[in-house]
Formats: C-alpha cells, structure tokens, sequence
C-alpha cells in the first residue's frame, strides 16, 4: 500500500504537523536539525511522496504548468519541453504538453488553465500578436513566452537568433560564397525577422549586397523549404542558409532532385542543431542554439513568478557557436 503521512510521522517519532511542515520544506517553524533529518530519512525509507492532489485542493494550486508548442516534430521544441522539464522536476512540479497548430481556435490556453488547472502556461506560439494576446489574457494565469516577443508582455525567453544568422552568414562569406539565399520565417514573425536582419548583418559585414530575390519564405516545414528552393533555383544561389534545421533539410532535397552536388554547386545550413543534422547527406552544417536552456530558464522564471518573486528579464541567450559538416564547402568557380 502507498505509504501515507502519518506513517513517515510514526516512523519518525513526531507529530503530523511537524512531519508535514518539514515535507513541504517550510522553514518558519524552529525544527531541530536532528528531527529534520530523521523525518526525510523516513520518508525516503517508506517511499512517500505527498499527495498533489490533496495539496492543491487545499491551496489551490496543482503544481503542474501548461506548455503549448506549435509543432511537435521541430527538434527545436522537442528540446525546449527537455529543458522546462528538467525545471519542472527540480521544482516539483508537473509538466502537461499540448499541441495547438498556428492559427487554430481550439482554446488550448484556457483548457491547460483551467480544465487541467495548470498554474502557470509556457508558450512557444507562430500565432500573430493580436490573437496570441486576445486568448492568452482570457486564460488570466500568469504566463512566460518561449522564443518570442509579444508587446506589452514583460516576460520572454529567445534566443538571439539575429546573431545566429549572422555567424551563417560569416562562415559562407568566408568560403568564397556572394549569392547567399535565405529561406525565411512566417512573414511578420519576430524570429523570422530577426534571422532576416542577421542575415543582412552578415551580408553587409562582407560589403555583399542585399538581394531581393535570393530570400523566400519557408516558413519552418520541410515543405516549405522545398517549395522554396524550388523557387530560388533561378536565381543559381551558391550557398543557402535555411531559418531552421528542418527548411534547410527541405530545401537540400530539392537540390538531391535537379542534380546538384552538396556543397560542390550549392553549399546548404541550418539554424539551430540536433542528432538529425548528422543523419542527412551530406551531414548538415548549422549553428547550435542552447533551445535546452530556453525551455528551463523559461520554466524557473514562470515558477519564480508563481511563488510571488518579481524577475527580472532574461536578456536574448547567445548562439552555442558554428558546427561545421560536410553541406558547406568553397564557393564554385
């Protein structure tokens, strides 16, 4: 049978209350060290974990935080749900994961709030700022953004995507490479024109100029990278830089189909890396963001929030650097 509080408070020789105050880590009631460390032992002894259900009953709190992501096979989000869960866990609270597809009216937000009775929502959404903003204020539960900003929205936690894109763009201008095609985000974004500035800060640092033509919206599908590049091929690019890992993986497919050699004719990268970037051909060259990172810090600020603390922004989290393979190589002479 699962073991119960009264059980850990026999073993320990003390009273309920005392075993409930020192499981629960309150620290305003004066407890001997001893009796402290007698109740933990006991705990852990008969396995007792409390019970959440009967906790948040009693404080109307469930310990347990909503994240909502847009695309469940991005490995970016795949990442960012390790990091907050890695948080979640050291806190002792629950993680709930749900999908909600960009533009959708499913009302995720107040379903994880208040069906599920979520404390806090962890939010990476493609929505547009008006309908992001009209639901989540409806939910009235505290919130975090994940690798976005929302005006009028104190707390956020991105990635500086603008220097990730520049740092491509370096490595391709290094190699020889001036037509540099960029397959860019959901047009309006704020990630999408964050890579779009980086990549035209890249591009100005090697006095390249600014083409109209070589940027194509690809959203951040493998579709999309491939309808993309299917429409940049006119334009006899020399090296494409992808706004993520999956476009980039899209748009070398295409190259596969009309004959061209990776990177002998056309060099190819991607934003952000994970273990599929070594399973293409060839192996795919991109620059590591820590997405692990975002999903944990945007999980210790929420929970800081939800005990009554008041942090402070998180400035944007820096490129984990190049990782270079075998899909970017000299421009062709």
């Amino acid at each position: 049978m699962r073991s119960r509080l009264t059980d850990v408070a026999r073993m320990a020789g003390v009273d309920v209350s005392t075993a409930s105050r020192v499981l629960r880590g309150e620290s305003t009631q004066r407890i001997r060290e001893e009796t402290r460390k007698r109740i933990l032992e006991s705990a852990r002894t008969l396995d007792y974990s409390p019970n959440a259900l009967a906790q948040g009953l009693r404080t109307s709190r469930s310990r347990t935080l909503g994240l909502i992501v847009p695309q469940l096979d991005n490995p970016v989000f795949s990442s960012a749900i390790y990091g907050a869960e890695k948080s979640a866990a050291k806190h002792g609270y629950s993680l709930l994961i749900a999908h909600r597809e960009p533009g959708a009216t499913d009302a995720v937000y107040h379903r994880l709030s208040h069906g599920n009775r979520a404390d806090g929502l962890l939010v990476a959404s493609l929505d547009d700022d008006g309908l992001l903003r009209e639901e989540l204020e409806a939910t009235r539960t505290p919130f975090v953004l994940l690798n976005r900003q929302l005006p009028g929205s104190r707390y956020c936690v991105v990635l500086d995507s603008r220097a990730a894109a520049a740092i491509a763009v370096d490595h391709l201008a290094q190699m020889g490479h001036k037509r540099i095609a960029h397959l860019a985000g959901r047009p309006g974004g704020f990630n999408a024109g964050e890579r779009l500035a980086g990549y035209r800060d890249g591009l100005k640092r090697h006095a390249i100029p600014f083409d109209p033509q070589l940027v194509a919206v690809a959203g951040y599908t493998a579709e999309g990278g491939a309808a993309a590049m299917r429409g940049l091929l006119a334009q006899k690019p020399t090296a494409v830089l992808g706004a993520t890992l999956v476009t980039a993986a899209g748009a070398m497919a295409v190259l596969h189909e009309a004959g061209l050699q990776i990177p002998r004719d056309v060099s190819v990268m991607g934003l952000h890396d994970a273990p599929v970037a070594t399973m293409l051909y060839p192996t795919l060259t991109t620059v590591k963001m820590p997405t692990d990172v975002m999903g944990e810090l945007a999980s210790d600020l929420l929970i800081d929030l939800l005990n009554g603390g008041a942090p402070q922004p998180i400035a944007p989290l820096p490129p984990d650097g190049l990782i270079a393979r075998a899909s970017t190589g000299p421009a062709p002479r």
